[in-house]
């Protein structure tokens, strides 16, 4: 794809010589923890190859099933170790990969639950090559850190942390054990996703002006997983978060098909509003007696949440999330270009001159059935190759390609398709849309978690 350089950019864009003094006003209260490097940057980094991949698992309730159940059934893979609080899970779970990958295959499954850092007696008698985290999310930064100190790659559930001091100290740990931890994004592996890759990579678009990503995902039935499950701890979020709570699914794809952190371009600063916090409360109180706990609650957090993203060549990103309000699933997956539009939900094309045989101009939308021939000449070589593997995975079998990619860039000793940066930048939105919106709406910096290397990072490669 042709780039832009920034002087070029910024000339051909509306800013104003007033706009971009003000930069020297935008929010420094984040720690851009600018201390030396005690290891070497992980933005390409190839680990040593594993003819077998021996994992472990910790948390298999839910997102860790899945994960675990795909795993199994892989070639050259062996489960060594399953950790969860309750008993039941841990049972179920080795059972359930029995029956996946057949009775001879992961012999040898060390069993462990109860207390909370069991998993930590798991990493310490199983010595696993690879952990698998997927637990509430105030574990996933001390788990992924536990996980590389002990010896072992790290795969994470998103977001990879929730505080922006624990994303550096999860930075701080891979560069000096040399350890991979990849936060797992599994909407990046979702067929129209990595079309829309494929397109921005063909400068099919032109150049990439604009995107707008989100989580609107309608879930306060989660309400009634009240001792156990998502909802006993998800709904405390609610209460006591601020800003947006689940960036990742709707930003992961877009800015990596703008390159961010990546050699062209990279997150500069963000401001962000919420509205009124108002349907969880109302729902606890249809739904509960007074008394009941979640009626005890102070839901501050607003029901829909809006952030821009500016980055340093002035591309501009909406991100929105709402996990509260009555509506249709969306993560909008739209990017503009200078010669086209590619969106989500539903799936629609739109190109300067038109689509030859579809449409006539760009004022008209290719959708439904007039999309094959788009995904016939576009598909993503990647889901071309894993999509009949995978299909039988969780969310439209991008969890199965997702699995695919990371045991076999393990096994080939490649670079992972995600890298340890990308997963900080997309989780560290939650606290700086919170910040923006304790300090009515000021712009918030992104720390740089790539310390500069980013410029010399290259894109990710459209993997055939």
């Amino acid at each position: 794809m042709k780039k832009l350089g920034r002087r070029g950019f910024i000339k051909k864009s509306t800013l104003t010589a007033a706009a971009i003094s003000s930069t020297s006003f935008l929010s420094s209260c984040v720690d851009n923890n600018p201390s030396k490097r005690n290891g070497i940057y992980m933005g390409a980094f190839a680990a040593s190859k594993l003819s077998t991949v021996r994992a472990a698992f910790i948390g298999v309730g839910h997102r860790g099933k899945d994960h675990l159940k795909f795993f199994s059934s892989l070639p050259n893979t062996e489960v060594v170790g399953i950790s969860d609080l309750y008993e039941e899970n841990v049972i179920q779970m080795r059972k359930l990969v029995k029956e996946a990958a057949g009775e001879n295959r992961h012999p040898t499954i060390a069993e462990y639950w109860g207390d909370e850092n069991k998993w930590r007696v798991m990493l310490e008698e199983t010595k696993p090559d690879v952990v698998f985290i997927a637990t509430n999310w105030k574990n996933h930064a001390p788990m992924a850190i536990g996980t590389m100190e002990s010896g072992a790659h790290a795969f994470v559930e998103v977001p990879l942390a929730v505080t922006i001091e624990n994303l550096w100290k999860i930075i701080d740990t891979s560069e000096s054990t040399q350890k991979h931890c990849m936060m797992m994004e599994n909407v990046n592996y979702g067929r129209d996703e990595l079309l829309f890759l494929n397109m921005c990579r063909k400068g099919v678009l032109g150049e990439l002006l604009h995107a707008e990503a989100a989580y609107i995902h309608e879930l306060r039935s989660q309400m009634k997983e009240e001792e156990k499950g998502t909802g006993s701890w998800r709904t405390f979020h609610y209460a006591h978060g601020r800003g947006n709570l689940y960036p990742t699914h709707g930003l992961g794809p877009v800015a990596q098909y703008m390159n961010l952190a990546r050699q062209e371009d990279n997150f500069k600063s963000l401001i962000s509003y919420s509205t009124p916090a108002i349907g969880r409360k109302l729902y606890a109180e249809k739904n509960y007696p007074k008394n009941h706990k979640w009626n005890q609650l102070d839901f501050r957090n607003g029901d829909l949440n809006t952030s821009i993203i500016k980055t340093n060549l002035g591309r501009t990103i909406m991100l929105q999330w709402d996990e509260t309000s009555p509506r249709p699933y969306t993560r909008h997956n739209l990017i503009q270009g200078s010669k086209g539009i590619l969106a989500g939900f539903p799936t629609r094309v739109a190109l300067e001159g038109g689509i030859e045989g579809i449409t006539e101009n760009h004022h008209a939308w290719a959708q439904g059935d007039q999309l094959e021939m788009i995904y016939e000449k576009y598909d993503h070589p990647l889901y071309k190759r894993l999509n009949e593997k995978s299909k039988r995975s969780g969310h439209g079998g991008m969890d199965g390609i997702m699995m695919y990619r990371i045991v076999e860039c393990l096994q080939n000793g490649l670079p992972l398709d995600q890298n340890l940066y990308e997963g900080c930048f997309w989780s560290s939105v939650t606290e700086l849309s919170g910040k923006s919106i304790d300090q009515e709406g000021a712009p918030q910096k992104f720390p740089d978690f790539t310390r500069g290397n980013w410029k010399n990072t290259t894109p990710l490669n459209i993997i055939s």
